[in-house]
């Protein structure tokens, strides 16, 4: 296998001595890429992912294990989840400060991304009964003033529509910044949950079936048969806990600066480089 070395900053020379050693790679194979940034060794052995996986979060590098063959364009989707991957903002906790409860609901939140509260539908239910009776502008101060991309968000989205892949956004997060997103990024699917509003204030309830665990591994099946390919060709982004059985359907599952029960999960994990290094893998 190729094994990817990303960094934030140029690699420094005085890691390809020890990386080639942990990974059993092949002496005096390796390349760098992206002014210095990525270090690619050839014929690493995967069975030292444990040693390989000390070392790069000591030296906060990200690494990945990588078929030599396997190119983007062997995809043809890349499904990802919204809040704290494509963006940096959980945006329901968001949303709680303006009525005061943003530490109540993100605990909550926090929780559930972990995996230490298992009912998804229940504690999205339990979030949203907290904003009842909210005004409904505070979702559109909340996109304005606190949503921010993720960083390589546009580049790697760019990247992956240029090797011919389609983008889905799939998410237990809310439609109303999905559609803004599927707009301005130019997305080709998306699902989320809808916020029920009345006299333009929040009921506290959502409307129609949650988008859990569940739905999204199902979501990413369908879209990817309307495509006419494997989900096997498919590349899943995530961080929490309920984004791991849509990862689990995906050929490439990639944690993006994740819970640590989504880290081990998944086939790579992204914790200190952007979105676009994933661009950088092939």
């Amino acid at each position: 296998m190729n094994l990817v070395i990303q960094s934030l900053d140029p690699i420094a020379d005085t890691h390809l001595k020890p990386l080639t050693a942990l990974a059993r790679a092949h002496d005096k194979q390796s390349e760098r890429a992206d002014a210095g940034r990525v270090l690619r060794l050839s014929g690493a052995d995967p069975l030292q992912r444990p040693d390989i996986d000390a070392y790069c979060g000591t030296h906060r590098l990200d690494y990945a294990f990588i078929d030599p063959a396997s190119r983007l364009s062997d995809f043809g989707l890349v499904a990802m989840d919204m809040d704290s991957t494509l963006i940096t903002i959980e945006c329901i906790d968001e949303i709680a400060d303006f009525c005061g409860l943003k530490a109540e609901v993100a605990a909550i939140t926090e929780a559930s991304m972990r995996g230490e509260i298992k009912d998804f539908n229940e504690s999205l239910t339990r979030r949203v009964a907290l904003l009842k009776g909210l005004d409904a502008s505070a979702l559109e101060r909340v996109y304005e003033e606190r949503l921010r991309l993720s960083p390589g968000a546009e580049i790697m989205l760019t990247g992956a529509k240029a090797a011919g892949l389609k983008t889905l956004l799939v998410s237990g997060g809310f439609t109303f910044f999905t559609e803004k997103l599927k707009a301005r990024l130019g997305l080709d699917f998306t699902r989320a949950n809808t916020l029920e509003i009345i006299d333009g204030k929040l009921t506290g309830k959502v409307t129609g079936e949650i988008v859990n665990a569940d739905v999204k591994a199902r979501t990413l099946r369908e879209t990817c048969a309307q495509l006419g390919i494997d989900p096997q060709r498919s590349i899943a982004m995530g961080d929490g806990s309920n984004d791991l059985k849509m990862m689990a359907e995906a050929g490439l599952s990639v944690a993006f600066r994740a819970k640590p029960v989504v880290r081990e999960a998944a086939g790579l994990a992204l914790n200190f480089v952007g979105l676009d290094g994933l661009l950088r893998l092939f």
